[in-house]
């Protein structure tokens, strides 16, 4: 089976990337799940009712997030309603939200996505690594599918965590830092990788911030309001190949689509 996970949606203009683009790579792919990062997807932090119920609408089936989950106060309510939603796995048990779920795929193929969140540089949660394997071991019992998101700073943890789970899961796909990386992969046991997936929104942008913004801050040191950039919009994402009977799989390929009115 053929399964498409976007890198992280950049606003309303990642938002309409999604919409213009998705629909055509179902096609050339034949896909039969389509997952995204969507923690930056309103105003370029955090995630309301709204665009998730647009981007499910534009074709999307499961959305995961990370350290920017909780930046809309509304999503604290929305996201132990909507379970197509996920925060990382790796948050207190306590927070709103699950962190895994099992889903159902266009051919009816049951599909496993974990969301975790690293630890380096980044907020001091529980172990990515531990958890990972509790969820897998759970998630296991109903399919063999299993996606993970890492959505973490450093490349080390995301590599480590990729040939931690090497075997475990079908894929260790990582986010966060907006920047695709060339080293996809099928690791020894059957596990597709990738350190970061990059980003769906503007590209003549600092990681989907307007550059004048970003300069001015980095310059004077002086607080600045990041407003999301709106040129050069592009998707980039992952097609993964997975063989169905085994979870393992066979196949990673990096996309980059342009909008075609850019």
């Amino acid at each position: 089976m053929n399964v498409l996970f976007i890198g992280d949606i950049v606003g309303s203009p990642g938002r309409e990337a999604v919409k213009q683009i998705l629909p055509g790579l179902k096609k050339e792919y034949d896909l039969d799940f389509s997952i995204a990062n969507a923690e930056n997807a309103a105003g370029g932090s955090g995630i309301t009712a709204g665009v998730a119920q647009e981007l499910f609408a534009a074709g999307l089936d499961v959305l995961t997030s990370g350290d920017h989950i909780w930046k809309k106060r509304e999503i604290l309510e929305f996201i132990d309603r909507e379970q197509r939603i996920l925060r990382p796995f790796n948050f207190p048990s306590s927070a709103p939200g699950q962190g895994w779920g099992v889903f159902s795929s266009r051919s009816g193929i049951k599909v496993g996505i974990l969301n975790l969140q690293g630890r380096v540089f980044m907020e001091a949660i529980e172990c990515p690594f531990k958890t990972s394997r509790q969820a897998q071991e759970i998630i296991s019992q109903e399919t063999k599918i299993i996606i993970v998101d890492i959505h973490a700073e450093a490349t080390s943890e995301k590599v480590a965590l990729g040939w931690y789970l090497d075997g475990k899961v079908s894929a260790v796909l990582g986010t966060h830092t907006h920047i695709q990386t060339a080293d996809e992969r099928i690791l020894p046991q059957g596990t597709a990788y990738i350190t970061d997936v990059g980003m769906t929104g503007p590209f003549d942008s600092v990681i989907g911030r307007r550059i004048e913004d970003v300069l001015a801050r980095f310059i004077t040191a002086v607080p600045t309001r990041f407003e999301v950039a709106k040129e050069n919009v592009q998707l980039q994402g992952v097609v993964l190949d997975i063989d169905k009977d085994t979870g393992k799989a066979s196949a990673i390929l990096r996309l980059q689509k342009k909008l075609a009115h850019e």
